[in-house]
């Protein structure tokens, strides 16, 4: 055979950083021999996978066609090693999650995988929808659970559950002592939203279709946990997920506002590169997510 596990290796590693030396470090060799690797695997078969960029090796349209096979045969390889060394692990997880889904529910879903599979290795990285559709799009994650809208031919998009977002305000904010708000008074008020490019922001934008323009939004924030303290702070309402807000609405210290006019609801969803190989941990994952249903 005329490459070797290890040149693919180090191929993903600088594909996935876009650096040799931090390549180098995540493999634990030295940057000459990782750098050695890289030129013999492109030499080997009079080919180059990366255009050179200053310092940064940026994957061009060859490598980005290697990419997906290159890693399927090195986790294909960990499997085969795995049932050689007669254990069979699920190994390293590698989970991304959208904020409301990593917040309120997946923390809860790794520490049940890992209750199930003694010994199982699970990151769990959240962020938002964008970001974490790039980093399944690139390899960096095996599975990401999110909550926006996608449209990605590379990515296969399997429905999980559904959610709902909830209007709310601080228990003394006038539009907490109504039965409903209309549509006017939703104008009327200062709004904290999500930034732009997370799936609750998406939702929260299509729902108020036709009153966007209108709307005074006084801040974007980044985190749930920062507009409900906003808003508790009665610097304006808000809107996120049910699942975010149970426990506040149970203890009080924020409102439902009533919008019947306006639709809310959303699905959730779990994405995987069409080209990633399905490992015994992802497939315990997945199955695990089939039960996690509300």
């Amino acid at each position: 055979m005329r490459y070797t596990l290890r040149q693919l290796e180090v191929f993903i590693a600088i594909a996935q950083s876009g650096n040799l030396t931090r390549a180098a470090d995540h493999l634990a060799m030295s940057q000459s021999a990782a750098s050695s690797a890289l030129k013999d695997l492109e030499s080997q078969f009079n080919l180059q996978l990366f255009d050179r960029v200053g310092k940064r090796l940026q994957l061009n349209e060859q490598g980005r066609l290697l990419l997906p096979e290159a890693m399927a045969l090195t986790e294909q390889a960990t499997a085969l090693q795995n049932h050689l060394m007669q254990h069979q692990g699920t190994g390293k997880l590698r989970v991304g999650a959208t904020l409301t889904i990593g917040n309120y529910l997946a923390v809860r879903m790794v520490a049940n995988y890992m209750q199930q599979h003694p010994g199982a290795e699970v990151t769990l990285t959240v962020d938002n929808t964008e970001h974490i559709v790039d980093k399944v799009l690139n390899f960096e994650l095996d599975v990401g659970l999110i909550e926006g809208e996608i449209n990605q031919p590379e990515l296969e998009i399997r429905h999980w559950q559904t959610d709902e977002l909830v209007v709310f305000c601080h228990p003394a904010h006038p539009l907490a002592q109504l039965d409903q708000a209309a549509d006017e008074q939703l104008q009327q008020a200062r709004w904290i939203l999500r930034e732009e490019g997370s799936g609750t922001r998406q939702a929260f934008d299509r729902g108020m279709y036709g009153l966007l323009p209108q709307l005074d939004i006084a801040m974007e924030l980044e985190h749930t946990e920062a507009i409900k303290r906003a808003v508790q702070a009665e610097l304006g309402i808000s809107c996120l997920s049910r699942i975010a807000l149970e426990d506040n609405f149970r203890r009080g210290d924020l409102s439902e506002v009533k919008t019947p006019q306006r639709d809310f609801g959303r699905s959730l969803y779990i994405v995987l590169h069409k080209q990633k190989f399905r490992t015994a941990g992802l497939n315990a994952w997945l199955a695990l997510c089939d039960e996690t249903v509300a």
